[in-house]
C-alpha cells in the first residue's frame, strides 16, 4: 500500500510546475507544493539506486546515489549565483555538507534499528579525511575573507587554484574508491531487481525532475522565510541544504530500514565528500559564466561546524559498525548545529 501511495504521489510533481508556470501561484503554496513533490522522488531516487547496487555492489552503488543526488544542488547553487546570492549559496554549501555527515547518516543509524551492522569504514574514513582536507584548503580564500567583503575579486582569484585542486583530488578519490570497491563480492541480483538499464533510466529521470522542482521551491524560499520570520542564512544553511539533499536523505533511511547499512552510509558519505570537493569548486568555476566569480570565503561559523560534522562522524564510523544510539547523537549534534545557525 505505501508503495502504491509513493508511486501515485508521483503526480505532485507536474503539479507543483503546472502550478508555478500555468497559475503563478503564490511562494507558500509553491513552497508546499515542492516540499511534498521531493518526498516521493527522494523515493524513487533510493529505490532506483537500491536497484543498481543489486548489480554493482553497494560502494559504486553509494557512488552513484551521491552523484545523481548532488546534481539537483549544483543546478540549485548556480541558479542562486546567478540571482546575486552568494551567501545562500555558501550557507547552502555549508549546510549540505553539515546534514549530510550528522543528519542523513543519523536517520540512516536509527532506521537501521537495535541491530550493529556493518559500514565499509575503509571508504568512509578515506571520504571524511577527504572532507576535513576540503575545508583545509577552504581557508585559503575564507581567512583573508574575515577582513572586508567576501566578495572582492581578489578573494575569487586565490578561490580558482583552490578549486582546481579540490577537482583534481576528487579524480585522484574517486577512482581509487571505485578501485577499493572492485574487490566487493557482489551478489546476483534477486529475481524481483530491476534491471540496470530500467534502474538508470528511472534514476536519472527522477534526477532531472528533482531538479526542476528544487529550483521552483528555491526561488519561492525568500518569500516563504519573510512570511515565517526566519533569516537568509538560516535558509540556506539548513532549508535549502536538507531540501538540495533530499534523495539522499530519503534514499539513505529507505535503504537502511532494509538493513543494508553498507549503503546507506556510503550514500551519506559520499555525497558530503562529493559537495566538499566536486560540488563547491564546480560551482565556484563555472559562477563567471552566469554572474559574478563566487569566492569560496565561508565565514568561521560555517568552517567550525563542517569540521565538526566530518568530526563526529569519523568518530562513529571508525569501528566500522553502525549502531541505534550513534544515530540518535549525530541527530542531536545537528540539532545543536541548526541552533547555532539559528542564532548566528
Amino acid at each position: 500500500m505505501a508503495r502504491r501511495i509513493l508511486w501515485a504521489s508521483l503526480a505532485l510533481s507536474p503539479i507543483a510546475l503546472i502550478a508555478r508556470f500555468v497559475f503563478h501561484a503564490d511562494a507558500t503554496t509553491l513552497f508546499v507544493l515542492s516540499a511534498l513533490a521531493l518526498i516521493p522522488l527522494a523515493w524513487l531516487i533510493g529505490e532506483a539506486t537500491d536497484h543498481v547496487a543489486e548489480h554493482t555492489g553497494a560502494g559504486i552503488g553509494g557512488f552513484l546515489n551521491a552523484s545523481f543526488g548532488n546534481a539537483p544542488e549544483l543546478i540549485i547553487a548556480l541558479f542562486a549565483v546567478a540571482d546575486g546570492l552568494p551567501n545562500v549559496v555558501r550557507g547552502s554549501l555549508t549546510g549540505s555538507v553539515v546534514s549530510n555527515v550528522l543528519l542523513v547518516l543519523g536517520a540512516a543509524f536509527i532506521a537501521g534499528g537495535n541491530r550493529s551492522l556493518e559500514v565499509d569504514a575503509r571508504s568512509l574514513r578515506l571520504q571524511l579525511v577527504t572532507v576535513l582536507g576540503a575545508i583545509g584548503l577552504m581557508l585559503i580564500p575564507s581567512i583573508p575573507g574575515l577582513d572586508g567583503s567576501r566578495e572582492r575579486h581578489s578573494l575569487y582569484v586565490l578561490t580558482i587554484p583552490v578549486a582546481i585542486v579540490l577537482l583534481a583530488a576528487y579524480v585522484v578519490i574517486t577512482v581509487r574508491n571505485l578501485r577499493i570497491h572492485r574487490e566487493e563480492d557482489v551478489r546476483a541480483p534477486r529475481e524481483s531487481a530491476w534491471t540496470m538499464r530500467r534502474a538508470l533510466v528511472l534514476l536519472a529521470a527522477a534526477t532531472v525532475v528533482t531538479a526542476l522542482i528544487s529550483e521552483t521551491l528555491v526561488h519561492s524560499l525568500d518569500a516563504f522565510g519573510k512570511a515565517v520570520g526566519l533569516n537568509e542564512f538560516f535558509i540556506s544553511a539548513v532549508i535549502v541544504a536538507i531540501v538540495g539533499n533530499a534523495a539522499e536523505h530519503g534514499g539513505a533511511v529507505v535503504i537502511a530500514h532494509r538493513g543494508n547499512m553498507r549503503l546507506a552510509s556510503e550514500i551519506a558519505i559520499s555525497s558530503s565528500m562529493q559537495v566538499a570537493v566536486l560540488v563547491t569548486p564546480a560551482v565556484a568555476l563555472l559562477s563567471w559564466l552566469v554572474g559574478s566569480g563566487l569566492p569560496l570565503a565561508f565565514r568561521p561559523v560555517e568552517i567550525v561546524t563542517m569540521i565538526v560534522a566530518a568530526a563526529v562522524a569519523a568518530a562513529v564510523i571508525w569501528d566500522g559498525r553502525s549502531r541505534q544510539i550513534e544515530g540518535f547523537a549525530l541527530v542531536a549534534v545537528y540539532a545543536v548545529i541548526v541552533v547555532v545557525y539559528y542564532v548566528v
